[in-house]
């Protein structure tokens, strides 16, 4: 066996799991999605950052979500058919994979750091049928009484 073939594919068998980088085009955006809970684990890098968000137990809609304020975005989004047309995840884990924006977004926004423990609310679009893992491409977030639009920078 070729030893540089061999040692290659141990390195790949040894290196540990990564989280695949996906574009907008591979999440169903016809079907906003509403989780809220607990951040567990938060990776504050690029190229986005990413948290892994423990449900809260009991999860519902917000009754107030479809006439919640929205920032204005540099890009065209309808924040207000998004939040009037959010539902729940069909699938019942119980963590998330959360994909924000890139750093220089969230600075542009002035989104302070998020930490294990924090409470935080995202709206955003997960794979067709809910298909693979548990992951969400957060459209807005939702931290204490303020809320980001993560699409674009602040218009």
């Amino acid at each position: 066996m070729n030893r540089r073939l061999f040692v290659s594919g141990v390195s790949l068998l040894a290196a540990p799991p990564l989280w695949a980088h996906h574009g907008w085009s591979s999440f169903d955006q016809d079907r906003p999605i509403w989780l809220e809970g607990r951040a567990a684990k938060v990776q504050w890098r690029n190229p986005h950052v990413e948290c892994d968000l423990e449900l809260k137990p009991g999860l519902t809609l917000p009754t107030d979500l479809a006439t919640r304020r929205l920032p204005s975005q540099s890009a065209k989004v309808d924040g207000v058919k998004l939040m009037g047309a959010a539902q729940l995840p069909k699938r019942r884990d119980h963590v998330w994979h959360i994909e924000l924006a890139p750093l220089t977004r969230l600075e542009a926004w002035k989104v302070a750091e998020i930490r294990p423990g924090d409470d935080v609310a995202v709206l955003g679009f997960t794979f067709a049928e809910e298909k693979g893992d548990p992951v969400l491409r957060a459209e807005y977030l939702f931290v204490g009484d303020k809320v980001y639009g993560l699409r674009s920078s602040p218009a």
